[in-house]
């Protein structure tokens, strides 16, 4: 997901556009195969014999249906859904499924770039990144950038190029 060409103002360009980190997709993924395998069992364990042994088997359906929508689809789509898009004059996120949420910082708005890593996030190459601007909102944390590490130095920089009046490093 990017912002289409003409959406951008006149000189300006996209340094980077991705998604949060694939981490947060282990949850849902997870889940998907434990349903697939509780109710491929249940349906292999439903005596043939039974009298409801039909409706037993579609209600296991139906039931693993409606668990894999809210565990499994719905975190993917809101996943897929979410970008991160940096220009060189804003930095926006956008959010949402149905409904669609955009947040826009002006690079020139943008007073700190920080990020923090656990352990476990510096082994995935991702982390939180916070835009701290001087905006309505104040601070914005990100969770789960990926590649944060060259994401936090192309904000800086193009932060840094802002403040010296520069437009790509120029």
């Amino acid at each position: 997901m990017t912002i289409p060409d003409h959406h951008l103002t006149q000189g300006e360009r996209r340094v980077r556009s991705f998604h949060p980190h694939w981490k947060r997709l282990v949850g849902p993924f997870v889940a998907l195969i434990l349903i697939a395998a509780a109710s491929g069992a249940a349906i292999y364990f439903i005596p043939g014999d039974f009298g409801y042994a039909g409706y037993a088997r579609i209600a296991v359906v139906v039931i693993a249906l409606v668990l894999l929508t809210i565990w499994s689809f719905v975190p993917y789509l809101r996943w897929k859904n979410t970008a991160y898009i940096l220009t060189t004059h804003r930095f926006t996120i956008s959010t949402g499924v149905l409904n669609k949420s955009t947040d826009e910082i002006p690079i020139t708005k943008v007073n700190t770039v920080s990020s923090d890593q656990t352990f476990a996030e510096r082994l995935l190459g991702c982390g939180t990144l916070t835009v701290e601007s001087a905006g309505d909102r104040g601070e914005i944390v990100l969770r789960d950038i990926p590649k944060i590490q060259e994401v936090r130095m192309d904000l800086f920089r193009l932060v840094e190029d802002a403040s010296d009046g520069e437009v790509d490093g120029r």
